[in-house]
């Protein structure tokens, strides 16, 4: 989508003084660095010693390794899938074109790009991903667990040809911040990987060409920072990028500049981009894995090169990690809420590896796990390399341990983030939604959901929040998967509780106000909030979730003159419903089991079910960035005032 002069000017507006003047002093060094690039400084009898200590490729689990093998053969086969489009050209990949599409990215200075222009550029989701380089750590994680030549010799060939095709400042992998960020953090892990290979320094370190990229790549993350109202998960990738390759990397004259520089950005914003109670400021859960991924990564290369690192990093990632064990479900699922693109920091697993076990597991590695945390019976190849980097502080040294109070019990309310889990029998699992809209004035990757409930059977989205699908390209879906009408909550005049300016813009930022959020009583769990998003009216809602009888009870009331409403309930892509009059008799199957219940919906409404309708899109669920699926969302239209409560209730049968 090409963002138009008014989708600017309202960018403008949410912009301070002092995020404009930096934006100017960026432009102007855009313009002047139009010009031939400056040259790589020399460097002379640079060597890698961030090595893996010995033993720890021994500790990687076999079941671990097996999965990292088998993704890596695929893709030595060319194979890989990315957003949910099936690729069988990795074996020479041309880094500018867009699959999906088939368009290329048009070449020539790289802030002249229209990367946001589908039909200029393509998806340019598409083409930024593989120029991550992590399945390059993949394939050179294979090599160092089997020292079989192959997988190193094609990690080799296909970053000489990525140099090739993109020279410093040229073409579209020379936008984006997160984008250098990440892939630096990817060339660290693969030079330490590839440590074993005879020709790991004569790709690397031996290598003008590779030396002049990372020369490159730190110093377009020096000049170019995410500031102001765009510091979010990007900033950390950023951060965290630079510091790794200055740690790795440090051959170059502003090395050690670069690495402070960095060390204080992560430390700056790693605090910023999270609230006191651990859950990242984004209320985006994947983002919240990806700048835990990318911080315990930080922390890592700090230790393997012997950097001091300011406590209150380790302590933001430590808190972090418990508020990750506490929202999880008994499947080890977090909520879905808010953006995801399916990022992450960094990967050295196969497929089939469960990302939030893995983080949980390294988190127990370096932090070690509380008892109410849940168990983690899954392996990983990523926790032990991590664990094998990071100072034995976590678990033993009680310094750093000392200066955060760990809960003793699993939280339920996080009063920050206004988020709440209620937690019933039979692995009732229920997300209550009464917290900011997003981070800074723009909110990136917020959804218009306040107020919005998600409930889970044994890791079953039975009420579901539909998930993000796409950010570029298609509008129409962005704005259906960010609604208010694409989350369970309600909708008043056909309009979203907060107001759109554009992707990745919001305008005007509904407030919303917890008002009960009771969870002491093992009994029932009691939740109540209300936002101001409509104006003249407020929408309160209250839950509660009662153990014995198994039931979730739902109140809505819309406090104010009477006005149209529509109340949605979007249930998951495994559930099936038969809508008759205001209930709906809902059936699933898991593990081979049979399960049921039954919704019992405001009988003020008139109730219809929805499914995989697209003119407009109704009826939808997004496993992941890129892929949907039609799921039954069932719509209560009609009329509500302060003068009555719209009851909603939810019986799980056993």
């Amino acid at each position: 989508m090409t963002m138009s002069a008014g989708w600017y000017l309202r960018r403008l507006s949410r912009m301070g003084p002092q995020e404009v003047g930096g934006r100017v002093g960026d432009a102007v060094r855009r313009r002047r660095w139009r010009s031939a690039p400056p040259d790589c400084p020399a460097v002379i009898g640079a060597r890698f010693t961030a090595v893996l200590p010995v033993g720890a490729l021994a500790a990687v689990p076999p079941d671990a390794a097996k999965r990292l093998l088998a993704e890596a053969d695929r893709l030595m086969d060319g194979r890989a899938e990315y957003f949910g489009v099936d690729r069988d050209d990795l074996a020479a990949p041309d880094w500018w074109r867009d699959p999906r599409t088939g368009r290329r990215a048009p070449s020539g200075y790289a802030f002249d790009v229209p990367y946001r222009d589908e039909d200029a550029v393509g998806d340019i989701k598409q083409i930024w991903e593989p120029s991550r380089h992590q399945y390059l750590t993949v394939l050179a994680a294979a090599y160092a667990l089997t020292g079989n030549e192959r997988y190193a010799e094609r990690v080799a060939e296909h970053l000489r040809s990525w140099w090739a095709a993109n020279p410093p400042l040229r073409g579209v992998h020379w936008i984006s911040g997160i984008e250098l960020g990440i892939r630096l953090l990817s060339w660290v892990w693969i030079r330490r990987l590839l440590d074993g290979w005879p020709g790991a320094a004569g790709l690397f370190e031996g290598n003008p060409v590779a030396l002049n990229q990372i020369w490159h790549h730190q110093r377009w993350l020096a000049a170019f920072p995410s500031r102001g109202s765009s510091a979010n998960n990007h900033v950390i990738a950023e951060a965290a990028g630079q510091f790794a390759a200055a740690c790795a990397f440090g051959w170059f004259p502003s090395s050690a500049r670069w690495r402070s520089a960095a060390l204080r950005s992560l430390e700056r914003h790693l605090r910023a981009n999270t609230f006191p109670s651990g859950l990242n400021r984004e209320l985006a859960t994947e983002y919240h894995g990806l700048v835990l991924e990318l911080g315990l990564a930080a922390v890592a290369e700090a230790d393997a090169a012997a950097v001091p690192v300011p406590t209150t990093v380790r302590l933001v990632l430590l808190r972090m990690t418990d508020a990750l064990a506490a929202v999880v479900d008994n499947r080890l699922r977090p909520p879905r809420q808010g953006d995801a693109d399916d990022g992450h920091g960094l990967v050295v697993d196969g497929a089939g590896t469960d990302r939030w076990g893995s983080l949980l597991a390294t988190g127990d590695a370096v932090f070690g796990r509380l008892a109410w945390w849940p168990e983690v019976t899954g392996t990983d190849v990523r926790t032990p390399l991590l664990a094998a980097l990071v100072r034995p502080y976590g678990r033993n040294a009680s310094a750093d341990k000392r200066s955060v109070a760990r809960p003793a019990d699993r939280p339920a309310h996080f009063a920050d983030a206004g988020l709440t889990v209620l937690r019933g029998p039979e692995e009732i699992w229920c997300r209550c939604d009464g917290g900011p809209h997003g981070f800074l004035s723009i909110a990136a990757h917020a959804h218009a959901d306040a107020l919005s409930v998600e409930v889970r059977h044994d890791g079953v989205d039975v009420l579901a929040d539909p998930g993000t699908f796409c950010y570029h390209g298609q509008p129409e879906w962005r704005r259906y998967f960010r609604s208010t009408l694409g989350h369970n909550t309600l909708q008043v005049d056909g309009a979203d509780q907060s107001v759109s300016g554009g992707p990745f813009l919001w305008t005007r930022h509904a407030r919303s106000r917890i008002l009960v959020a009771d969870t002491s009583d093992e009994g029932v769990g009691r939740w109540s909030a209300e936002h101001e998003g409509y104006r003249e009216s407020v929408h309160r809602r209250r839950v509660e979730l009662t153990a014995a009888t198994q039931e979730l009870r739902i109140v809505d009331e819309l406090r104010g003159p009477r006005r149209a409403v529509r109340l949605a309930f979007h249930l998951g892509p495994a559930v099936t419903a038969d809508l008759t009059g205001n209930r709906a008799a809902l059936t699933w199957t898991w593990d081979g089991e049979d399960r049921s219940a039954v919704l019992d919906l405001p009988g003020e409404l008139s109730w219809s079910a929805h499914r995989g309708e697209t003119d407009p899109p109704l009826g939808w669920y997004s496993v992941g960035f890129g892929r949907k699926e039609p799921a039954t969302t069932l719509v209560g239209t009609g009329f509500a005032d302060g003068a009555q409560g719209l009851t909603t209730v939810l019986r799980f049968r056993g």
